[in-house]
């Protein structure tokens, strides 16, 4: 189940949530005309059930991705094949790869009909949000199941059988598909299905924020940073995708007003009027959460390298992510205008570790910090004094010469 989440979500990562993750601000959703108007009381539940629920992927999937990186790491010392991770290259691609997505989605809302569009892409996410949505689950409805209920492993596999080719023959089998299950995972699989067919059939804000909580929480358990250096090239990169496509053009938001798929949450603000079918929402992008989240993850795995008792990164960061996005919601309603959070989270996110490291003098620890780091290869004794002698001095040489012929006589 996780391989299969991890590619799922992988594939999110690359098309999609880059694609908005700054699309869907929290100003996108004001008082439009026909709207309930929002109370200030409807306001503050609204914001403030985003905050929460913005905090809560984080928290949840920087320790999953905890167990995710032991799981690697044991992967990794039986086969020996390095984890993927995004490199430095990679996370500078990724605001031009962005930004590439973001403007041909809006190339494609005014050229095509926007009713086509989001019907291919809620039929896309429905079966991405099938699986995120019951990996998140699985372990929660585990434990909820009864202990007499047996947990039965089933093993589907497609093998392709060894192939003739010339005079050799390869006895290797190649698995097209490789996928274990157990019986409560189909129980995951079922649950999961209820809540994207409701989405898909009455796009329901709670059942959009379910799929929207799972795919966060998925991504920030399974893409993973490989060390800080990495982390801060992606979100100083994306710092700049995000102002300039928020303040210098209409695009980022017209795709955010057009796009109709969970990769955002949303809560009413006329909630405390016209209850569950409110419709005024306050919005809140996915990629505001995951961006962030990967990177205070990796500050999560990196306390635990240290081997200490409190887990201070972590948390400072993760404050300063809270108070980050306080920021951006008040200086939003200051000036009646959509904000780009990473703005404001970026600077939070990247000065709290790199000041508190440079106090806590853990800088050069930080800095030299990997999630997998190369192992260099074993050089044997032989091959140690062959270079040893090599980087000897002739003059060192001649002294040690007859320093031995001292010692023969």
């Amino acid at each position: 189940m996780a391989e299969v989440v991890e590619e799922v979500i992988a594939q999110i990562q690359e098309n999609l949530t880059a694609t908005v993750e700054g699309a869907v601000e929290e100003g996108a959703a004001t008082n439009a005309p026909g709207k309930t108007p929002s109370t200030p009381e409807g306001m503050a539940l609204a914001y403030g059930t985003l905050v929460v629920m913005a905090l809560l992927p984080i928290f949840f999937g920087s320790l999953r991705s905890v167990k995710h990186h032991k799981e690697q790491s044991t992967a990794f010392a039986k086969t020996g094949e390095k984890p993927d991770t995004m490199s430095s290259k990679d996370a500078m691609m990724f605001p031009i790869m962005a930004s590439c997505a973001l403007f041909g989605l809006y190339m494609f809302f005014k050229i095509f009909s926007k009713e086509n569009i989001n019907y291919l892409l809620t039929g896309y996410f429905f079966f991405l949000g099938v699986m995120a949505l019951s990996h998140l689950l699985s372990p929660v409805i585990s434990s909820l199941i009864p202990a007499s209920i047996p947990k039965i492993p089933y093993h589907l596999s497609f093998v392709q059988g060894p192939q003739e080719g010339g005079e050799k023959k390869s006895k290797e089998k190649k698995y097209l598909i490789d996928y274990r299950f157990t019986t409560h995972d189909v129980v995951c699989f079922i649950v999961a299905l209820i809540i994207s067919v409701w989405y898909l059939v009455q796009k329901h804000w709670i059942a959009n924020n379910l799929l929207g909580l799972s795919f966060a929480v998925n991504g920030v358990e399974l893409l993973h940073l490989n060390n800080i250096a990495t982390g801060c090239i992606l979100l100083c990169g994306l710092f700049v995708y995000d102002i300039f496509w928020v303040f210098g053009t209409n695009v980022m938001v017209t795709v955010a007003k057009s796009f109709e798929a969970p990769i955002k949450i949303v809560f009413p603000q006329d909630l405390m009027t016209n209850g569950l079918s409110a419709s005024n929402f306050a919005v809140l992008g996915l990629g505001d959460i995951v961006i962030p989240g990967i990177f205070i993850a990796l500050l999560l795995r990196f306390d635990n390298s240290l081997k200490r008792k409190s887990k201070t990164y972590f948390y400072a960061t993760f404050i300063a992510y809270f108070v980050g996005l306080l920021a951006t919601i008040f200086v939003m309603h200051v000036f009646k205008h959509a904000q780009p959070a990473l703005l404001y989270l970026v600077p939070a996110c990247l000065g709290t570790p790199l000041l508190l490291a440079v106090l806590k003098g853990d800088l050069k620890k930080l800095l030299a910090y990997e999630d997998h780091p190369e192992e260099k290869p074993k050089v044997s004794k032989k091959e140690n004094n062959a270079n040893a002698e090599k980087s000897t001095p002739p003059a060192k040489k001649e002294t040690k010469a007859k320093k031995e012929a001292k010692k023969a006589k």
